[in-house]
């Protein structure tokens, strides 16, 4: 009875989190035990050299998985890389492996992907975890009931030597998405209007957890977009309370307990829910009915709109973001008070670890069946893993592209960000199932505009932005 009532009043959060607290310094930090580390080419040199100059191994190998992913071409993958700086940084990423004797997944295995799409999909993440990696998108892995967070690269060598990382403890909110979502809105366009009407600081300090009638009926392929976009409101990350949905996705992944243990783990992911005494620090409510599909106009996520809406005046905007609001109109090359519906696009792409799984591409694919791609639109679709595009081959979905019009490229983060050669041309616009729609993210003066795979699909289809359901 003392040990129910001592777990009274804890959220989501606080159940896991305190399940791997180490040692807390009065006044200072928490000492975090972590369960799996995700590491790629880009954020990891610096810390594995560190390993190095102080003679050290890493603490516990098994728990650290390597994938290169940023800086890989996504056609002729059997090729050298061209360029040298991306060339020399999966190299290292291979050495490093080597030397620290480290599980891979390089160019060419049949594991490689997008690293927030490889650990679901064979069963590294698991609820009640913590999971890091040096990238902000690490958020992914909280749909799973995770504790999953970016780092940068110091602390990617802290938990490499000791497995732990020094961290403050959040604040905690609590978003619901009470009623249900109209047909042909997505959990892309569910995280594009929370973003809109919290914008990008909303949650700036807070863990998010996700609830709600909405949320209980995503699949995880949809709860992990929604999760992987917390960090573009300012969290430091997002989860949602594991449930039977999450059961049976994780269920007899190679990585995933077996047997009498998947049975004990189970029992212990039951448990992970927030208490209805439950206190957060702050809780907002939104209505799923409310949302439409979703598109931006600017130059980061917030500044989104419905796809048939209207660019805000400079009424709108408050003094303090006027002047920002008009540099970013500039940069897009739109006007305050503009529609963008009927926009000539030049540039689709369908991947990233927002948007690159096997649903992404069915519904991509489902609407485009029978129709032709639009002539002036280049199409970029990009499988997050070479199990997704295995997939895709498995259930037709690349016969169906082919005959639309479009080629399927190989996995890796693609046209998400600039570090590889799928680059949009300055001044083109991109209608990109990405996260970040910066200045120069997609390729030097590149223009984007976010949307999910089914506004992607009428984009392609039409060269225009589109509403699909007309």
């Amino acid at each position: 009875m003392s040990n129910s009532k001592s777990n009274q009043g804890k959220t989501l959060f606080d159940k896991v989190w305190d399940a791997h607290v180490v040692t807390t310094v009065e006044n200072g930090p928490t000492q975090l035990y972590i369960d799996r580390h995700l590491c790629h080419e880009v954020t990891s040199p610096q810390a594995f050299d560190g390993l190095r100059a102080r003679g050290i191994k890493v603490y516990r190998p098994e728990q650290t998985t390597l994938t290169a992913d940023h800086n890989i071409p996504t056609m002729g993958q059997d090729k050298p890389i061209s360029d040298e700086i991306s060339r020399f940084q999966v190299n290292t990423l291979a050495k490093n492996a080597r030397d620290f004797g480290l599980t891979y997944y390089g160019l060419k295995n049949t594991k490689n992907g997008i690293v927030h799409v490889i650990g679901p999909e064979n069963g590294y993440t698991q609820p009640g975890m913590t999971i890091v990696c040096g990238d902000s998108h690490t958020s992914t892995h909280g749909a799973f009931g995770a504790i999953a967070f970016g780092i940068g690269t110091s602390e990617v060598e802290m938990v490499l030597s000791s497995q732990c990382i020094l961290q403050t403890r959040p604040k905690t909110m609590r978003i619901n998405f009470e009623g249900k979502l109209n047909e042909g809105v997505s959990s892309k366009d569910m995280a594009l209007y929370m973003i809109w009407k919290l914008t990008t600081g909303g949650a700036t300090g807070y863990f998010v957890e996700y609830a709600g009638e909405a949320i209980r009926n995503l699949t995880m392929e949809q709860r992990m977009t929604l999760c992987n976009l917390s960090i573009e409101m300012g969290a430091r990350g997002g989860l949602i309370a594991p449930d039977e949905t999450t059961f049976n996705y994780v269920k007899e992944r190679e990585f995933a307990p077996q047997g009498d243990k998947w049975n004990e783990a189970v029992a212990y992911w039951k448990t992970l829910n927030s208490d209805a005494d439950a206190v957060f620090d702050k809780e907002i409510t939104f209505d799923a009915s409310d949302i439409p599909q979703m598109i931006t106009y600017g130059t980061n996520p917030g500044m989104g709109m419905p796809i048939d809406g209207t660019i805000p005046t400079l009424n709108d905007i408050d003094e303090a973001g006027k002047i920002s609001f008009e540099k970013s109109l500039k940069y897009m090359g739109f006007e305050p008070g503009e529609k963008l519906e009927d926009k000539k696009i030049d540039y689709v792409f369908l991947g990233s670890c927002t948007n690159g799984r096997i649903e992404d591409f069915r519904v991509f694919t489902n609407y485009i069946k029978g129709k032709k791609k639009a002539d002036n639109v280049v199409a970029w679709l990009v499988p997050g893993s070479w199990q997704v595009r295995k997939q895709i081959e498995a259930e037709g979905l690349d016969k169906i592209l082919e005959e639309a019009g479009f080629e399927l490229r190989q996995p890796g983060c693609s046209a998400c960000l600039a570090m590889n050669d799928d680059k949009v041309p300055a001044g083109m616009y991109a209608v990109s199932t990405s996260n970040r729609n910066f200045e120069g993210r997609q390729g030097p003066g590149a223009r984007t505009i976010l949307a999910s795979p089914l506004v992607a699909a009428a984009a392609a289809v039409t060269g225009r932005v589109t509403v699909p359901q007309k």
